[in-house]
């Protein structure tokens, strides 16, 4: 099997990213690929690499998940979380979940333990505790730069909130050397939105979908991408012939003309070809592929 591509794709969303920011990114983007890339060379599983890979997105404070998570109208942090494996179409999902700093892992224990997919609030933090996943105070998953964004949104009497364009999803996507597809995605949603709110990181077929054709995450808007179902759509235009990237240009472009708002996706076929598309100024991401190594867009 050595001969077989892998490749790995990973984003740290889409949407209003500061040009003095986006290096900053970028960088947290080059060194989790540096991480994660050796495990699936080595042998690990699609479905292996995609958790760890957002494992460590979600601990990266730079990005809108697990430590630095953008904070609900009420100043509270709910996050959101999926994976899928490709080829079983397996997959688990958890939803407004609080004080969990990686609850891609709860979503993996969903899928891999109960009958069901998508578990959510209070009810998916007890299975995370009956599960023995760590709670952390919800101050810790809070940085200043966030707390000081919500206190002036508050002072503001939160007249802007519904200016809020992304949330800053993460996820990643990798075919494994047994030809093996995965994807995963995790967020704390929408900055100032409504504590109870979820959007579609946790809708299977919106935010996140694989199977043996291709694996994909989105990023952006969630009501627009739970609207046009984003990563199934461009799951289908890469079965229907298209490339990776064609099809990402295509999902994309759907979305943009039918609802008028913004998003980004990455995917990986089962020939282990990548893409990518946004209609954002701006999205975070990199590459891994047998053919061409890693991979990062220019800094603009």
């Amino acid at each position: 099997m050595a001969h077989e591509p892998v490749a790995l794709m990973i984003q740290g969303g889409a949407g209003p990213i500061k040009a003095e920011d986006y290096p900053h990114y970028q960088d947290g983007i080059e060194r989790i690929l540096s991480e994660v890339t050796p495990m699936l060379v080595q042998g690990a599983s699609a479905l292996d690499t995609v958790e760890r890979a957002v494992m460590l997105l979600e601990e990266n404070p730079r990005f809108n998940t697990g430590f630095g998570s953008a904070l609900r109208e009420d100043g509270s942090v709910r996050l959101d979380a999926s994976i899928m494996d490709g080829s079983t179409l397996n997959c688990g999902a958890v939803a407004c979940v609080r004080n969990l700093p990686h609850p891609v892992s709860v979503a993996r224990r969903i899928m891999e333990t109960t009958s069901h997919i998508l578990l959510v609030g209070d009810g998916a933090n007890e299975f995370a505790r009956e599960q023995g996943f760590e709670e952390v105070s919800e101050e810790t998953l809070i940085i200043a730069r966030q707390r000081q964004r919500w206190e002036r949104r508050k002072a503001e009497g939160g007249l802007q909130a519904k200016s809020s364009a992304s949330g800053g999803t993460v996820g990643a996507v990798a075919r494994d050397r047994q030809g093996r597809l995965a994807a995963a995605t995790s967020t704390a949603g929408t900055f100032f939105s409504h504590p109870a709110r979820v959007g579609d990181t946790p809708v299977i077929g919106a935010g996140t979908y694989a199977d043996e054709t291709a694996a994909v995450s989105a990023t952006g808007v969630g009501e627009a991408i739970i609207k046009v179902v984003l990563s199934k759509t461009c799951v289908d235009l890469v079965r229907s012939g298209l490339s990776p990237q064609e099809a990402a240009d295509a999902a994309i472009a759907l979305l943009s003309e039918r609802t008028r708002s913004s998003a980004g996706l990455i995917v990986v076929d089962a020939k282990g070809r990548v893409g990518s598309a946004h209609c954002t100024e701006r999205m975070a991401f990199g590459s891994f592929t047998s053919s061409e190594g890693v991979r990062l867009p220019p800094v603009k």
